[in-house]
């Protein structure tokens, strides 16, 4: 996105765990949908970003499903993801295997793919590759990560995971410092209680140093302007 070219707005709802949806002039791109979400939102979705492997970011057999049976979206993931959903049935014309430095759009949208690695679950769990996304220039989905903007990037929204066997919280929060985003929005939730939220909300909302931390509710979506 140039300085010429006008901010337009999207909307951002959250569909639970690290499942987001951005929606804009119709357009709908999915980021994901695995087992922990809510799987009606591969109804109507236009494409379709998968981060990496695990089941709470892509549920493979339901995924391929949708694929097959309706036309008019395409996925973009990992080749080992790719590999598995052809394996699963999923048409090999319209999943797309995503690197570290790709450039596309996906449904109006224009994604970057950046970084390669899961971080760290424990030393003898094999890592898996993970993509994060850049949308728009602006909007980063790290799936797994804790993987940086490229150089330069002034991030307005960074999707920030909050609980899971690889992180802690503080490194959520010096995650956020890092970034430095206009907007933080907690995602990667699903293992906490409602305590929980409101404890990750308190600390990595308080201390992570974002011009506004914002929870993006179920049902309640976020009015999204790059740059404003």
């Amino acid at each position: 996105m140039t300085d010429s070219t006008p901010a337009r707005a999207a909307e951002i709802t959250h569909w639970g765990h690290a499942c987001v949806r951005l929606e804009r002039d119709g357009s709908r791109l999915v980021l994901d949908p695995g087992s922990f979400s809510d799987p009606t939102v591969l109804d109507d979705a236009d494409a379709v970003l998968i981060t990496h492997e695990h089941v709470d970011h892509v549920d493979v057999a339901r995924l391929a499903a949708a694929l097959g049976a309706r036309t008019g979206f395409d996925v973009w993931a990992p080749a080992g993801v790719v590999a598995q959903l052809t394996e699963a049935g999923a048409p090999a014309d319209r999943v797309h295997a995503a690197a570290d430095g790709d450039a596309f759009d996906a449904a109006g949208f224009a994604v970057r793919a950046v970084g390669e690695w899961h971080a760290v679950i424990h030393p003898d769990v094999p890592r898996a590759h993970n993509v994060a996304y850049l949308v728009d220039g602006a909007l980063l989905h790290p799936g797994d990560s804790f993987t940086p903007p490229p150089a330069g990037t002034a991030v307005d929204v960074l999707l920030v995971p909050v609980a899971g066997p690889w992180l802690k919280l503080a490194e959520s929060i010096d995650y956020v410092r890092a970034v430095r985003p206009r907007v933080a929005a907690p995602i990667h939730d699903a293992i906490l209680s409602d305590p929980g939220r409101a404890l990750a909300d308190r600390l990595v909302g308080g201390m992570g140093g974002a011009g506004e931390y914002v929870r993006i509710a179920a049902g309640a979506p976020y009015t999204w302007t790059p740059g404003a």
